[in-house]
Parts: structure tokens; C-alpha cells; sequence
């Protein structure tokens, strides 16, 4: 196990989550499931209670701990794509598998945790600063999944 790992709270699907994420994201996997050795407040002995796992490239460990703590906003991934096409390869796996869009390049998948599908065009844009970033920026206020050929095209004016 990594020195510095997210813990992910999950009331049950730790191990249906890691293993999405495991399959929608590069450099990510899932390395361990462990059961609980016995009865606990959410569950029973045998039950999955850990999953160790990788989201592009962050270890994490999913916890299933209950219904009594939810996924906010306050915590998300944050996914850099290339082009048009992996963001839409990535939009689409969240929100097509239960997950449901938000603005401006955010969505959650159906275990209510936040995602960023956010095109280096885009922080790029941010990063050139002036009337760049302003267009660029006012462009994606008015997005749900962000538009590529949109932001380049705010960027040119």
C-alpha cells in the first residue's frame, strides 16, 4: 500500500467502482479485495469491506462503510484529455453507466463521486491568461460536457 492513498467511502459497491474505474481509465487496476473478518456496523463477516486500487495512476483504497456518508463535490478526479474523443469516451462511461452530468466539465458516476473531464485545450486557455482565458472561461461557464472545438474557437475570438 502506497504512503499517501484516497480513501474512498462507499456504502456496499467499493469493488464494482474500483473495478469500472479500473476498466474506463488507463494506468488503473484493482490489486486487492479484502473481507472483513467479521460482523461489522454495515455489514457481516465475509462481506468485501476493502478494495485497494489505482485511478489513473492514484492509489486508492475503497471502503465499504454504510449508508451514513455521501460523495460531495468537495472531493473529485480531475481527468486531462487530449482531444474531443477521449473526453466523450470519458463523459460517456460515467454518466452512460448511471452517472449524471453536472456544468462546466463535471459529472458523477452512479456512486455519487465527482469527476472532472477536463481538455488541456481548456487549462491551457485558463493558463494564457487576459482576455484568452476570459473568453475561453465564459465559454465553458455555459457547458455541461466541455466542447473542444468550442474552447478553441473562444480562444481565437
Amino acid at each position: 500500500m502506497a504512503k499517501n492513498t484516497i480513501c474512498l467511502w462507499y456504502d456496499k459497491d467499493a469493488e464494482a467502482a474500483a473495478r469500472f474505474y479500473a476498466e474506463t481509465f488507463p494506468d488503473s487496476a484493482v490489486s486487492a479485495v479484502r473481507r472483513a473478518p467479521s460482523d461489522f456496523p454495515s455489514g457481516k463477516a465475509g462481506d468485501v469491506l476493502t478494495v485497494e486500487f489505482t485511478v489513473a495512476g492514484i492509489p486508492c483504497l475503497g471502503l465499504n462503510g454504510g449508508p451514513m456518508f455521501r460523495h460531495s463535490e468537495a472531493f473529485s478526479f480531475q481527468i486531462a484529455t487530449d482531444d474531443q474523443e477521449e473526453t466523450d469516451r470519458y463523459w460517456n462511461a460515467i454518466v452512460g453507466n448511471g452517472g449524471q452530468e453536472s456544468a462546466c466539465g463535471w459529472c458523477k458516476d452512479k456512486w455519487g463521486v465527482s469527476w472532472q473531464i477536463t481538455p488541456r485545450v481548456l487549462m491551457e486557455a485558463l493558463a494564457a491568461g487576459g482576455d484568452e482565458a476570459k473568453r475561453a472561461f465564459q465559454a465553458m461557464m455555459g457547458m455541461t460536457k466541455i466542447d473542444v472545438a468550442a474552447i478553441k474557437a473562444a480562444r481565437r475570438g
